[in-house]
């Protein structure tokens, strides 16, 4: 007895005859692929979850990514920010860094420049000139009695022996190295403070001796031209950037070295002025580190 089955009621489907264009093997082998992919995707409903699991370039991923998977991709580019954040800070460890440049550090860069041209000048022009050009621009006693501004400025143009000494060297890497931290216009400002200080403390007393006799006229005209009081004050004002295990290593030794040159008696009146310029960049230290957190926001 045949039942026919009306359209909506329920019961097991009748089964589909494979198709007539078909071969006996190829309709088995469509019901198999048929059973296999419901089978899977009762087995594995959404497959969209499973893609992070592909192979693919390893990039570490941050815990916040981690803990915060609700966060999309808005949380995945944070990640990424972080992550990217202190690769970039240890790339930007260069050793060119550590040299001045026109964009990065202008005000030592400038200065550099400055310093080149009058050291081939010294080198190459005729040493009559050239002794002229360092007596005017001296900062003895009997120029910062008449023309004090103009000689303080000019006598920081000149390097003493020439382009390539430590003073020099110091400069540069000691220069650039603050500027970086403070600001180019803050830089110059301690680099002068130490300059004009260190002048005056050491010219100063020289101008009373000679008054009380103590020294001959002669004294009144002593050469002193320059950078290198500048770069103590550097010295001692950037140490107070650095962390400890740096800051004091540094300074011991530079202080070591002025202290050797002084016993050596070599130049009393300047090795003096080297000590009086470091202490004064150390004395600077809470002005450097309120301008360098200045800078930081």
């Amino acid at each position: 007895m045949e039942r026919t089955v009306a359209a909506g009621a329920t019961g097991p489907a009748p089964e589909r005859a494979p198709s007539s264009e078909a071969g006996p093997a190829e309709g088995v082998t469509g019901r198999t692929h048929d059973v296999v992919g419901r089978t899977r995707d009762a087995v594995l409903p959404d497959v969209a979850g499973l893609l992070d699991g592909m192979p693919q370039q390893r990039v570490p991923v941050s815990a916040s990514v981690v803990s915060s998977p609700a966060s999309g991709l808005a949380g995945t580019g944070a990640g990424v920010r972080q992550i990217a954040a202190p690769r970039a800070r240890v790339l930007s460890l260069r050793p060119w860094r550590l040299l001045p440049t026109p964009t990065g550090t202008p005000f030592t860069f400038a200065y550099a420049v400055v310093l080149t041209v009058t050291s081939l000048v010294a080198a190459y022009a005729d040493p009559a000139l050239v002794h002229a050009l360092h007596q005017g621009s001296s900062t003895d006693v009997a120029h910062l009695v008449h023309t004090p501004l103009t000689v303080l400025l000019a006598s920081g143009l000149w390097t003493a022996g020439g382009i390539v000494t430590p003073y020099t060297i110091c400069f540069l890497l000691v220069l650039t190295a603050l500027e970086r931290r403070i600001g180019g216009a803050r830089a110059a400002v301690v680099f002068l403070l130490g300059h004009v200080l260190a002048t005056l403390a050491t010219e100063v007393p020289v101008g009373l001796a000679v008054v009380a006799g103590h020294l001959p006229d002669s004294s009144l005209h002593r050469l002193d031209y320059g950078v290198s009081f500048g770069v103590a004050t550097s010295i001692g004002a950037l140490t107070g950037l650095l962390r400890p295990w740096l800051r004091w290593p540094v300074l011991a030794l530079f202080g070591a070295l002025l202290v050797q040159d002084l016993l050596a008696l070599a130049d009393p009146l300047t090795n003096w002025g080297h000590l009086i310029a470091l202490v004064i960049g150390v004395g600077l230290w809470p002005l450097v580190r309120r301008w360098r957190a200045a800078s930081a926001h």
